[in-house]
């Protein structure tokens, strides 16, 4: 267990957990991005959470998958990549945060910010220069949020997946120099 603050630690999701951690994303991803999807998002749920997926993941050598833990329950997961590369980006270290979800209930108590302080730092420790990260355009309370912090716009993708609604689609590369 990482102690982020007094309620807030990670663990690390290991294979055993790969059961929990779809549970908790059937609970904690519809309230955010239900609406961006014809099918609700079942289909997203259902095969980036799926089983081999997820254990698929955990055997990245260069990633590490924690569950947010506030007040000993279970909230969110965060996900980073060491060592992916943003294109069009000249400086070497980089790490991607690649996933971080919270619980809606707990959102608004300062958790995202204290977990992208606890990443900065860490980054820093292991001397990476840029941490990135991929904000749907259309979520503008995570757009401000990473704003806030200091991330500046890079560039933009389109999500290919059929079932997303056409209009937001649009992914924005955030990064920030630390």
């Amino acid at each position: 267990m990482i102690k982020v603050t007094e309620n807030i630690q990670l663990k690390k999701v290991l294979n055993s957990d790969a059961e929990t951690l779809f549970k908790l994303m059937k609970e904690i991803y519809p309230p955010a991005y239900s609406h961006f999807w014809i099918d609700k998002g079942d289909w997203y749920i259902n095969t980036h959470y799926a089983k081999e997926n997820i254990l698929r993941e955990l055997l990245e050598e260069n990633s590490d998958n924690y569950f947010i833990i506030f007040k000993d329950s279970i909230i969110g997961n965060f996900r980073i990549i060491w060592d992916e590369k943003l294109t069009g980006l000249t400086r070497e270290k980089q790490v991607k945060l690649h996933r971080v979800y919270l619980h809606k209930k707990t959102q608004g108590k300062g958790i995202g910010k204290k977990l992208m302080a606890w990443l900065e730092n860490k980054a820093k420790q292991k001397s990476y220069e840029i941490i990135w990260l991929d904000a749907m355009n259309e979520q503008q309370q995570s757009f401000q949020f990473y704003k806030k912090l200091g991330y500046k716009y890079h560039s933009h993708i389109f999500l290919p997946f059929d079932l997303l609604h056409e209009a937001v689609r649009k992914m924005n590369q955030l990064y920030k120099v630390i």
